[in-house]
């Protein structure tokens, strides 16, 4: 793996043709390296760059190069291929991306860059199909002249290879496109008979018949469709890397996503594990303008990516230094939710990200666009390139980051979280297919519904890939509504050598190519839950009117209803009508517990605190230990673990001073016994806890 060579890299996106002006770059590279900003990453735009067919237009970009070398900033080449040079688009008609009713992509004006080329809900080669021979030719060469002009450059770290890793789910249907998906067919089923049984379709004559579905609905040529799209997208991802490996073989290649996979790993190919297991380092993009400012969504996106990475180094690769204006994600929210940016904010948005793991930072703007309907929006800098309050909490925590006192403390990782949430790529497509059409949110709603309830009562629960659950002992499912006969078996395989595994409503009600089991649980689960199913009730928009009740608590429920009868399963509580709703099972040598709805749901909605208890007696029911019980959830707590130390970091995002109780699971005070960030009255002594608003403090335990 490529060496990075500073301790953590921290910086900003700068050039974005034709943002910043030319006569203030010399500046400005002065003034970040001054301020301890050590990367910068630049959009190089194939549109901007071969403006004829050919012909490089390299100067703009040679400058930035030669100014990141003298400045000793490593510049991260943001290769867009995406950008289509209005020439091709001319050129290559013939490869133009179709929506399913023949539309063309045109190509726009680009919102990120005042740059033709971009493609309204393009992905993939933007308004063109890299599946066509010539535009894959095309790209690559122009790929290989971008890698052999700046192989060995002194300002070069590496390339991003796709700028937040999703495509639209309207795209692509071009005739070449539709040939790769009679090509990937025929690998997966062999011949046409077999896949016209599995599709339902008896009719195909020759494989010229088969078209890409037209419509979003619970069909195994819709599972397929996207199946397909998902590997044809990524592939085009390892095409890129391939093209500049081919020349360049020791640069990094890194990428970022949009920690998107929940709820969009179906809808819009945001499969973060997929795309972190093709480079040496994953970011992702969040920005709290657009996603919400609360604390438990930053986490989440720190969490997902970490868990996408699997132990690879990776970056918040676009975070938020300035306000967001008029755009359609604020319109409504209060200022404080993210619409402005204040230094205490790029602080705690920082700090955030770092507790959360991440181990390097970029603004996704250094100074604001002048063009398009993003000006003014999310720079740390002014529209000027003067430095402002927010560049200069920028610039303290760049330099923190990296200073020698700070090596053991960034070289130390989050621990493993005390519980696991179950990610199956499997439920979330047929959820996408099944909820179009009533535009019903249970997916998403069940899945951050149940990372808020454990983050509400202090309990890291950390996402966990289907694929991955063995390096877990306790896990909890919050949507399990299709599983593939192998991941059915993988989960009883888990449960039965020892693994804890509560799960709600209806798991792997729909199994391989999205088919109803006759028996519920589905898929031999019914022995793993010591249950069957009573009677199921798919209304998820009256799912808030479900009860049931445990230990003599009311609970809510959400989403989807099922009730089961016991077969060697112990009864636990019943729904509000008297049906069964809580099954508790012995299982070869772990334990499960069924729960007949969505009480995540229930919570994402309302967060009560007969919810948030329902989660905090769950894990309870795991028999592990938290890593810390702190008596004040407005405050946020990890530990993070190198060598032989700990570190502790306690992020207050309110705008309050807050203090609390703070012991290890066994109920020990904890003493911070070496402080790395301290704010202005943040102490932790004998288990007394007290950090300033919209601070943090961070310190090694005794």
């Amino acid at each position: 793996m490529t060496k990075i060579p500073m301790q953590v890299p921290f910086g900003a996106v700068y050039f974005r043709k034709s943002n910043p002006p030319r006569e203030d770059w010399e500046r400005d590279y002065a003034v970040a390296a001054e301020d301890g900003l050590n990367v910068f990453r630049h959009w190089f735009m194939w549109s901007a760059i071969e403006r004829r067919p050919g012909f490089y237009d390299w100067e703009e970009y040679d400058r930035q190069m030669e100014l990141a070398a003298k400045n000793g900033i490593k510049t991260i080449i943001a290769e867009l291929t995406h950008t289509v040079p209005d020439w091709a688009w001319r050129k290559y008609a013939h490869a133009r991306q179709m929506r399913a009713d023949g539309t063309e992509l045109a190509p726009i004006m680009g919102v990120s860059a005042a740059t033709g080329g971009f493609a309204l809900n393009g992905g993939g080669a933007g308004s063109l199909t890299m599946n066509c021979p010539e535009v894959k030719e095309a790209a690559g060469a122009f790929l290989s002249a971008l890698a052999n002009r700046y192989k060995g450059h002194p300002g070069l770290l590496g390339y991003d290879v796709w700028n937040e890793c999703n495509y639209s789910p309207s795209v692509d249907y071009n005739p070449f496109t539709k040939a790769a998906f009679r090509d990937w067919l025929r690998q997966k089923y062999g011949d046409l008979e077999t896949l016209a049984q599995a599709w339902y379709r008896y009719s195909y004559a020759e494989w010229d018949d088969i078209e890409p579905p037209h419509q979003i609905a619970p069909y195994p040529e819709c599972l397929d469709w996207l199946a397909f799209k998902r590997d044809n997208f990524y592939d085009q991802m390892q095409f890129r890397i391939d093209t500049v490996r081919a020349i360049d073989s020791d640069c990094l290649i890194a990428a970022h996503g949009v920690a998107g996979a929940i709820p969009d790993m179906a809808a819009r190919g945001s499969d973060d594990w997929l795309a972190a297991s093709k480079v040496e380092v994953y970011g992702y993009t969040w920005i709290q303008a657009r996603k919400g400012n609360q604390s438990w969504r930053s986490f989440h996106a720190a969490d997902l990516n970490r868990a996408a990475a699997r132990g690879k180094t990776f970056w918040h690769a676009e975070r938020q230094g300035g306000p967001l204006w008029m755009q359609p994600q604020v319109v409504g929210r209060d200022k404080e939710d993210g619409r402005v940016a204040e230094p205490e904010d790029i602080r705690v948005w920082s700090l955030t990200s770092f507790a959360g793991g991440a181990r390097g930072m970029l603004n996704l703007r250094y100074r604001p666009l002048l063009d398009g309907p993003l000006f003014g929006a999310f720079g740390s800098y002014g529209m000027d390139g003067a430095r402002t309050p927010r560049s200069d909490m920028a610039a303290k925590i760049a330099r923190w980051a990296n200073a020698p006192e700070q090596k053991a403390l960034m070289a130390a990782k989050p621990v493993k979280g005390e519980i696991g949430i179950v990610i199956a790529p499997e439920a979330q497509a047929w959820d996408y297919l099944l909820s179009r059409e009533g535009n019903y949110d249970t997916y998403r709603e069940a899945m951050f519904g149940a990372y808020r309830g454990f983050f509400d009562n202090g309990i890291q629960a950390d996402w966990v890939h289907i694929d991955d659950i063995e390096a877990y002992d306790a896990l909890y499912f919050p949507y399990p509504i299709m599983l593939t006969g192998e991941n059915a078996r993988r989960l009883a395989d888990w449960v039965a050598a020892g693994g804890t595994l509560i799960s709600e409503a209806c798991p792997g009600y729909f199994g391989d190519r999205g088919k109803v089991g006759t028996v519920q649980p589905n898929n031999g689960l019914d022995a793993v839950f010591g249950a069957r199913e009573e009677d199921v009730e798919f209304m998820p928009d009256i799912g808030d009117r479900i009860r049931f009740a445990l230990d003599g608590v009311e609970t809510a429920g959400g989403g989807f209803l099922q009730s089961y009868r016991t077969t060697v399963g112990r009864a636990l509580a019943n729904f509000d009508d008297g049906r069964l709703a809580i099954v508790e099972n012995n299982f070869g040598k772990g334990r499960t517990r069924l729960v007949g709805t969505h009480p995540s749901i229930g919570y994402y909605r309302d967060q009560t605190e007969t919810g948030r208890r329902y989660f905090n007696d769950y894990f309870a029911f795991t028999g592990k230990v938290r890593h810390t019980i702190c008596s004040n959830p407005a405050l946020q707590v990890r530990v993070h673990g190198g060598g032989a130390d700990r570190y502790l970091w306690v992020i207050n995002a309110t705008r309050q001073h807050q203090t609390a109780e703070l012991t290890d699971g066994a109920g020990q005070a904890l003493n911070g016994v070496e402080h790395f960030w301290a704010g202005d009255g943040a102490s932790l002594k004998d288990g007394r806890l007290a950090v300033p608003a919209r601070d943090a403090l961070i310190v090694r335990l005794a």
